[in-house]
Parts: C-alpha cells; structure tokens; sequence
C-alpha cells in the first residue's frame, strides 16, 4: 500500500495555479448548489440519485448485467423527467446566480432604474389615496440596525407590494419599509424622531422619522402624508416637500447616481422644515 501511494505522488502531474482555481471554482459551485437544495424536495431526488449512481457501478463490478442494463436506459429518461419535475428549483438557482455580485455589476444600472420606477409608482398611488407611508432608502451607510427592528420581507421591489404593506388593515403599515440593494429588506421598522427645534409643528410622526433617519447617516427617505396626501424626500437631515411625481423621480435619479459615482451634490434645494 505504501509503495503504491509513492509511486502515485511520484507519477502525480504537477499542481499549477490554474489547477488551484480550477479546484477553487467547482468547489464553489458544490457548495452554492447544497445551499441551493437545503430543504427542498432537491435534497431527495440528490440522494436517489447517489443511490442510482452507486447501483450503476456495483452492477458494473459485481458484474450483474440486467441490473446494469436496467439503469443505462432508465437513467436517459430520468434525466428529462427531473427537469420537468423541478423546473421551478432549476429556475429559482438561475436566478440565484443571476443575482450575485459579479452578474449585479453589470445590471445595477437598470436594476436601480427599475426600483425607482416602483418607488415613484407607489407613493403617487398612497399620495392619491391618502395613505401615509416612509419608505427609506440606505446609500453607502448600511441600515443594518433599522432594518434588525423591523420585520424581515427580502422580497423583490414592486409597487403593488409597497402599496399592500402601507394599507391600515395591514399588520405592517405602522413603520417604515428600509430598501436595500434594490430589494425591500424589512417592513415595520421604527427610526428616530428628529429634536431639531426649527422643524415645523404641523409636521407629523413620519416626517419626523424620516428627518431624524437621515439625520444620523447619507440614507433618503419618501413620505406620503395621510393628512394631504402630499409626497416629501428627506435628505440630508432636510426636507422637500409637495413633490410631484416627475420631482421625485428626478430626485431619486440623482440622489441615487450619486451613490455609484461618488459625487457631492452641487447644489442643494432649499429645505423647507
């Protein structure tokens, strides 16, 4: 036995650097695609498919032909059968690898586009319902401690889902929604109220929240006034108030480029507490 792990190191071709990465690359793939079918009905069809695949090769030693015979033309059909029975698994993991950071990199620009677009959507629908709602958008300086006191969504940003959350009948309308990396991140979430003596008295709870959040970080954050129903952007510990929905758009646009190229602002509006 000695001998023979000798001359197999001795006989070993040469480990170089492609080799490492190349290691270093399916062992990633492997551990995403365990993560992947953790708790799904994957994880059983992973393991009868071990099972078939050991049947294959101790019918191959033993030998036992029919049995070989049996999984050789069985195993063809098999495959198709598992990509009609987990397409929505299969569909769920490209998408996952669709969404890690080296593929975000190249769809940030249409992604963050896209989240503005549903941001814009959803406050001019609760303006025009008179539904308050703050909705609060992190920058470079993470929400993470926000975001913890809220109650955990992770969910795609869609208008119809931010309307949903603001309605009175829902569980989650009494907080802020924090929205992070293009995703809503968690709903509920409490933030702290401004003591700026100069902010208006006329000026309710969620202007409040939204000026005291971005007080303390570079975070913006849309409100919508259930009293008029006028949409406001809190910025910098400031606040611009009766925006239309063009305005907002057209703030979030530049605010949130800002952020991918890390300029300063020129010139700021005036705030109007």
């Amino acid at each position: 036995m000695q001998e023979y792990f000798a001359s197999l190191m001795r006989y070993r071709p040469p480990v170089g650097m492609w080799d490492l990465l190349d290691i270093a690359i399916v062992s990633i793939l492997i551990y995403e695609f365990l993560k992947l079918i953790r708790g799904t009905r994957a994880v059983q069809m992973a393991v009868g498919s071990l099972f078939i695949i050991g049947l294959f090769y101790i019918s191959t030693l033993a030998p036992l032909q029919t049995l070989n015979w049996m999984i050789r033309n069985v195993l063809v059909y098999v495959a198709f059968a598992a990509i009609v029975i987990f397409q929505s698994d299969i569909r769920r993991a490209l998408a996952h690898f669709g969404r890690a950071p080296f593929f975000r990199y190249f769809t940030r620009q249409e992604a963050v586009d896209d989240a503005i677009e549903e941001v814009v959507v959803a406050a001019g629908v609760l303006a025009s319902h008179r539904t308050g709602a703050i909705i609060a958008i992190e920058r470079e300086i993470g929400l993470r401690n926000y975001i913890e006191s809220g109650i955990p969504v992770d969910a795609e940003i869609t208008y119809d889902l931010l309307v949903t959350i603001f309605q009175p009948t829902s569980p989650l309308h009494d907080g802020a929604v924090v929205l992070q990396e293009n995703r809503v991140a968690a709903a509920a979430c409490f933030l702290p109220l401004t003591v700026n003596p100069k902010v208006s008295r006329d000026l309710g709870t969620r202007h409040r929240a939204a000026i005291g959040l971005t007080e303390e970080n570079d975070a913006i954050a849309v409100v919508v006034s259930e009293e008029r129903g006028q949409i406001a952007l809190a910025i910098d510990g400031g606040l611009e108030r009766d925006l239309t929905i063009d305005q907002l758009r057209d703030r979030l646009r530049t605010l949130l480029a800002q952020r991918r190229t890390g300029a300063r602002r020129a010139s700021a509006p005036a705030y109007d507490y």
